[in-house]
């Protein structure tokens, strides 16, 4: 009788397991032909010694065929020139590079979407459909900023996806994906979502879906399906310290990818909103340095001058809480509701200021293209005078003070103990202590000795062109 019961259980428990896991199959089988594989094309041109096989440069064979290959004139003399309408020496060489990436069709009359840098300077761009035709793409339009880019092709009565809601999706949901990694047509992965409004280094316009479903080089621009087959990403990075895949892969939110496609529709290019503000996260320490109850919005550490942040009454300090009636949770929020938000248009922006809110009404400007940062400092500093917190510091000289386009602050040449462990660097530019000018040395050590001990203030620093926040507590040293 135990023994009859055992094997019961043991047959019982995989049955169970089973029955609890998905089944993607009828997904992949009614949505998987919408995926498509896109290669690429790109021509580029190198100078190279005669006429030579089209083999690669690095290739030990090369340098062989660049000596000891006849050239176009005397036969057995490596590159003689002088026989027109054949290449010469240093004439450029064009060769071919090649690339491949996934897409979705959306629309039966064939736009594509994929990732920006998918086709991005590409001269020639093919698809592959799952019925094996080929077809000739071109771009529509292409935003670098959300790495969005859509295609079209010439054709009719295709498959398409329908999209999803992202904002309905889980931590823990299961989600599939279907690209062509390395170039394995259709391949379909799947994992759950591990994390959603992420945001990655450089990506100020995405709140990345973060999931562990496999994604590879290949993968790129495909979709990302939840178990209803509705599209809710675009599958467009991985963490990785190899180069393939380690369990961290992120997704562009399709309905921000949706905004990005009406606008490539209509208008060819993106436009978004801007204020002129640079801004930094706020820590908990900067928070009670401010009188925040909580860490929370987006810390203006520089503002634009002349900007529509500056006209509207914005300063460097200013924490900003809402936006355009929406709430401004972190730092990441901001370039986002902003740049949503249509140029010309006037907004309400609610700051935290001297422990107390206050709103001002700013006229949205347009974004315009990545200006170049601003030159390093030069020239040599005078004499240090040490002593305020560890730090070695020297008085801004007035070309100093032009150049880094401030008013005031001091120099920091050595740093070390408290100062140094707070994150302040040699070079750093010491402009404010809690929103108040630092006009000279003397000035800041009045200020800091004013401080009770275990306090935190906040410092103004400017470095390498950029202002930013740094907290730093007096420990009575």
């Amino acid at each position: 009788m135990l023994k009859r019961y055992l094997l019961a259980l043991i047959f019982l428990v995989p049955l169970q397991v089973a029955a609890q896991l998905p089944d993607f199959t009828d997904l992949v089988e009614k949505h998987g032909h919408a995926v498509v594989n896109i290669s690429t094309t790109q021509t580029s041109r190198s100078p190279v010694a005669g006429r030579l096989p089209n083999i690669p440069e690095d290739d030990p064979l090369y340098e062989f065929f660049r000596r000891f290959m006849p050239g176009p004139g005397t036969p057995g003399t490596p590159g003689t020139p002088g026989i027109p309408g054949t290449p010469g020496p240093g004439t450029p060489r064009e060769f071919q590079s090649q690339s491949l990436g996934s897409g979705f069709i959306i629309s039966n009359d064939g736009y594509v979407l994929t990732n920006a840098h998918v086709v991005e300077a590409a001269d020639e761009i093919t698809i592959k459909l799952t019925d094996k035709r080929e077809l000739k793409a071109r771009v529509i339009g292409s935003d670098r900023r959300t790495d969005i880019a859509l295609l079209k092709i010439d054709a009719t009565g295709l498959p398409f996806v329908r999209f999803g809601n992202p904002e309905r999706l889980r931590v823990g949901e299961w989600v599939v994906a279907i690209g062509s990694p390395f170039g394995f047509e259709n391949t379909v992965t799947a994992g759950i979502v591990s994390a959603k409004g992420r945001s990655l280094p450089q990506e100020n316009f995405v709140p990345f879906i973060q999931t562990d479903v496999a994604v590879n080089p290949g993968n790129s621009g495909g979709p990302l399906f939840n178990l209803r087959g509705e599209v809710v990403g675009i599958n467009s990075a991985i963490y990785s310290r190899t180069g393939g895949f380690m369990g961290l892969s992120f997704a562009i939110p399709i309905d921000v990818a949706n905004q990005i496609v009406e606008q490539l529709k209509t208008v060819g290019r993106v436009i978004r909103g801007r204020i002129g503000v640079v801004i930094q996260p706020v820590t908990k320490e900067l928070a009670d340095s401010f009188g925040l109850a909580k860490p929370q919005g987006a810390l203006v550490s520089s503002i634009e001058k002349g900007g529509p942040a500056d006209k509207a009454g914005l300063e460097a300090g200013d924490v900003i809480l809402r936006f355009d009636g929406k709430p401004v949770t972190s730092s990441e929020d901001l370039p986002r509701i902003v740049g949503g938000t249509k140029p010309g248009s006037r907004a309400a922006v609610q700051v935290w200021r001297n422990k107390a809110t206050r709103d001002f009404p700013v006229v949205v400007a347009e974004l315009q293209d990545d200006r170049a940062g601003q030159k390093p400092r030069s020239g040599k500093p005078p004499v240090a005078t040490p002593g305020v917190l560890g730090m070695s510091l020297v008085e801004l000289t007035e070309a100093q003070k032009k150049e880094l386009k401030v008013e005031s602050g001091v120099l920091v040449t050595e740093v070390q103990g408290a100062a140094a462990r707070a994150g302040i660097r040699k070079g750093d530019v010491i402009t404010a202590v809690n929103n108040q000018d630092v006009k000279s040395i003397e000035h800041l050590r009045e200020m800091m000795e004013k401080v009770e001990k275990g306090r935190i203030v906040a410092l103004l620093v400017r470095r390498a062109g950029n202002s930013l926040y740094i907290p730093f507590r007096i420990d009575g040293n």
